[in-house]
């Protein structure tokens, strides 16, 4: 390659740097209601409105964005629905429509990326959290975890129930519906399905099988194991890692526990992919 070419390469590149952000479309697939909205579209929906997030999930920090409310988006959708949003990296979270309906308490919304005034990227030589991100005012209100506040949103999808599209994910049939276990399958749906499979069943292309070939229950020592979940980077630091820590605000003391003893019980029910 030559010095000319070369140089016109980088200015091509700082020329694509420089561009501003282009539009972008959330795809809706509501069943009879599915819908695609464009960027300009939901700047413009008459509910959109300026709202500031304290201590944002995703930038650490107050943040202020233009948004809707998620329950003004999902027609047709009822609180006993279950949705999944899917983002442009593959992050694949698994949503109970209740709450995503609500308007008081813990409330959802759908932050817009406005091309013209573009987001901070989440960190240095990363994306922004848009074009779509799903945010929460009084989060605490709703027990809601991270993994609730998809960003980079593509898609909102109303699915089956994760135990009828995943029967692999099953404790024990002959467990009774409040045993514990079965308690701990609900917080695994809600605090690691997004980013992990396990016996190789979910839609989530992000983290490792918690399942296959090993069950972090049987390399992990409990103490160690809840250090993990409570803050990975305390246990194992490498620069790529991605997975938040989950504090006792957002997974109590109780849940956490419930949560291991689901892993726990999976470790001998193993299902090879």
């Amino acid at each position: 390659m030559d010095g000319d070419h070369l140089k016109n390469l980088i200015a091509f590149g700082a020329l694509l740097l420089s561009l501003p952000l282009s539009a972008a479309q959330l795809d809706l697939q509501l069943g009879a209601h599915t819908r695609t909205w464009q960027t300009e579209e939901l700047l413009k929906h008459p509910l959109v409105q300026t709202l500031t997030i304290k201590n944002d999930v995703s930038y650490k920090k107050d943040m202020t964005y233009r948004a809707v409310p998620v329950a003004a988006l999902l027609t047709g959708i009822k609180p006993d629905d279950h949705l999944q949003a899917v983002a442009l990296d593959g992050f694949a979270a698994e949503l109970a429509a209740a709450p995503l309906l609500n308007s008081k308490g813990a409330r959802a919304w759908l932050a817009i990326e406005d091309p013209a005034q573009p987001w901070p990227p989440l960190s240095a030589g990363k994306h922004s959290a848009g074009p779509f991100y799903l945010v929460w005012t009084d989060p605490q209100a709703g027990h809601i975890s991270p993994e609730q506040w998809p960003f980079e949103v593509a898609s909102i999808k109303r699915m089956a129930p994760v135990a009828e599209r995943f029967p692999a994910l099953l404790p024990d049939a002959k467990l009774k519906a409040d045993d514990p276990v079965n308690q701990g399958f609900a917080l695994f749906q809600k605090n690691c399905l997004a980013c992990h499979r396990l016996n190789g069943a979910g839609d989530a292309q992000f983290g490792p099988d918690l399942n296959i070939p090993y069950n972090p229950t049987e390399y992990f020592g409990a103490d160690f194991l809840k250090r993990y979940i409570r803050d990975p980077q305390s246990l194992r630091q490498w620069p790529q890692a991605k997975m938040p820590g989950f504090s006792a605000d957002v997974l109590p003391e109780k849940d956490l526990q419930l949560l291991i003893g689901y892993l726990q019980h999976m470790a001998g029910r193993k299902v090879k992919p």
